[in-house]
């Protein structure tokens, strides 16, 4: 029979020492072994945030050409082509009566061409902003995949560790068996829970599967590819970092929807001044020199100016920009109160998650090892039955993933947490 101190040093090894890696972060690792490999790998390579700076690269180029002057315009016209009827007709210019040359630069209204280009700078703002949220919206998902990547680690590395415990186990089953000491069925259990857990090793092994190609996906690799185990999960920052109060004053500022929708405002004001500066005319001026045989003997100058007479037409375009400007409005309300409530949401979140983690491991788990300690030692002087420290087994191994859990769940509400704030936490 074994002995009770080698049982317990077995428990000791295979239950105990389970607990969050901090393991440093190091060069060189492989893809995967760290969060911040992943996130490098997305920024350079996810096919959707580069379609996103290029728009923005796009609406930035924008910028110039809206301010600027029309291209002029030149014309020429050949006049009197057969010389009053005494010669056949001719397009060359020094053979008709006369040939005009006219020049003509069209001129908007004072400020128009101002307004226009800052109301482009404005959308290019947004089309920033467009590009850190989808970052950040990508991010998350990077951090939350990576966090589930981490419990699927540490979950096939406890149920092992319990698996071989188990094998152990089977060992004394059998010895008080063959002692007569125990029944059969207690031998049958234990190899019913190493069956079980092996199965269980399959399940988490296609669960990891279907995560990286999720990774692959979001850091645009090949999905075949494999990634390395999560080395570590990041440290939660200090309660009162994570205070509501201070979080919502750096969603206020941070978050990308909100500042992009701060940029639709500030655009479709532009715009509605430019729908009130199209009550007045725009201007063109001209030059024209006349040439007449070989020589320039003429030249006119010209100014033209357009007459605003559709006013009907402008009064609708000025309430068109007017409604634009109040959605654009309402739109940054309805994201404020949306970011907010998620924020809270989450916040609250976070705070559940770190006290189920401090009550796991102050309380839980300490418990649920004592327990199992007392199976034990009842179970080897006969006065427990096999199936309850089959229960104080089960009991101690789901501390351990409720341990896990929580910490896993903190990281899944952090990550929300700095995609609603807009930057590391």
């Amino acid at each position: 029979m074994m002995s009770t101190l080698y049982i317990k040093r077995s428990v000791g090894a295979a239950l105990l020492a389970l607990a969050f890696s901090q393991a440093g972060y190091g060069q060189g690792l492989p893809l995967g072994a760290h969060l911040e490999g992943l996130l490098n790998a997305a920024r350079e390579s996810n096919p959707e945030f580069a379609g996103m700076r290029y728009e923005a690269d796009a609406a930035a180029e924008r910028v110039l050409p809206a301010g600027a002057l029309p291209d002029p315009k030149f014309s020429m016209e050949l006049r009197d082509i057969t010389r009053m009827g005494e010669r056949n007709a001719t397009l060359l210019p020094g053979r008709v009566g006369s040939t005009r040359y006219i020049f003509t630069q069209e001129l908007p209204w004072f400020g128009k061409r101002d307004l226009k280009r800052a109301a482009a700078a404005l959308q290019a703002e947004a089309a920033q902003g467009r590009v850190a949220g989808t970052w950040n919206e990508l991010a998350s998902k990077i951090k939350t995949a990576y966090a589930q990547l981490y419990y699927l680690d540490q979950n096939e590395r406890l149920t092992r560790e319990i698996l071989d415990l188990m094998a152990r186990l089977e060992k004394v089953a059998q010895a008080r068996y063959a002692s007569g000491l125990a029944a059969q069925q207690d031998v049958i259990r234990a190899q019913l829970e190493q069956t079980a857990m092996r199965s269980e090793l399959i399940t988490l092994d296609a669960e990891r599967r279907q995560l990286h190609a999720k990774m692959n996906a979001l850091t645009g690799r090949p999905s075949g590819e494999m990634l390395a185990t999560p080395e570590r999960i990041r440290p939660l920052p200090a309660p009162e970092i994570l205070r509501f109060d201070v979080l919502e004053q750096r969603a206020r500022a941070s978050n990308p929807l909100l500042r992009t929708e701060e940029s639709q405002i500030r655009a479709a004001e532009k715009n509605r001044e430019l729908a009130y500066k199209n009550r007045y005319p725009d201007f063109a001026v001209g030059v024209s020199p006349i040439q007449s045989g070989k020589s320039v003997r003429e030249w006119e100058l010209m100014v033209e100016v357009s007459i605003p007479l559709q006013q009907d037409t402008r009064r609708a375009q000025e309430r068109e920009a007017q409604a634009m400007l109040d959605a654009a409005r309402s739109r940054r309300e309805v994201a404020t109160n949306q970011v907010l409530a998620d924020l809270y949401e989450n916040t609250a979140g976070l705070e559940a998650a770190r006290r189920t983690l401090a009550l796991t491991m102050e309380s839980l788990l300490p418990q649920s090892e004592l327990t199992f300690r007392s199976a034990l030692a009842g179970y080897e002087s006969g006065k427990v039955d096999f199936a309850t420290l089959l229960d104080a087994q089960r009991q101690i191994r789901q501390a351990k993933l409720n341990q896990v859990k929580a910490g896993v769940s903190a990281q899944m509400r952090l990550a929300d947490i700095e995609r609603i704030v807009g930057e590391e936490l």
